[in-house]
């Protein structure tokens, strides 16, 4: 069944429609929230509580529009909100201890180091930012559809994005090895 066809469906009540809506698109939404909140654990509850937020909005929601950016759109809020409510209580993230298949650990190490100055110059770029190049570059989104989710113009977007790769440029410059 189609998105379109499952967000009239929602639109009219039924759970199941609206349930394999978020589960198609709870991926992308949890990539998004984690764009904001920078954890994976916060990133998922504020999915859910987005999701909750959207059942309770589907009476007004408009069936023939696109689920995603309206669905994104609310995680995205939601995101901004637990933000806003973090500056009041910090929290710190439990660390991930179980040993799994995979990488050695020189790669795991390489890795999180990468990833490291990656989160570090993420966190450096306004909320605004990181949230339109996240999108853009990881999710695949298109300009228009980032507008629909952020509620600003196409053209800010797309000043969003190119100002975060500037930015993200210039801070992870000195990790590109030159050549001898």
């Amino acid at each position: 069944m189609s998105d379109s066809q499952l967000a009239f469906d929602a639109s009219r009540g039924d759970r199941e429609a609206f349930g394999r809506l978020v589960l198609e698109h709870a991926l992308q939404a949890r990539r998004v929230a984690y764009s904001v909140l920078g954890n994976w654990e916060d990133a998922e509850d504020v999915v859910q509580e987005a999701a909750l937020a959207a059942w309770d909005a589907m009476e007004r929601y408009d069936p023939t529009r696109a689920f995603r950016p309206w669905f994104l759109r609310i995680v995205a809020n939601a995101a901004l909100d637990q933000v806003r409510r973090r500056k009041v209580r910090r929290a710190e993230a439990l660390s991930d201890t179980l040993p799994h298949r995979g990488p050695t650990p020189e790669d795991e190490a390489e890795r999180a180091l990468l990833r490291g100055h990656l989160d570090r110059a993420l966190a450096g770029l306004p909320e605004r930012q990181r949230m339109a190049v996240v999108m853009f570059d990881v999710e695949g989104m298109s300009h228009a559809e980032i507008a629909g989710c952020m509620g600003v113009p196409e053209g800010t977007v797309r000043s969003y994005v190119f100002h975060a790769r500037r930015a993200l440029r210039k801070a992870l410059g000195a990790l590109v090895e030159e050549p001898a």
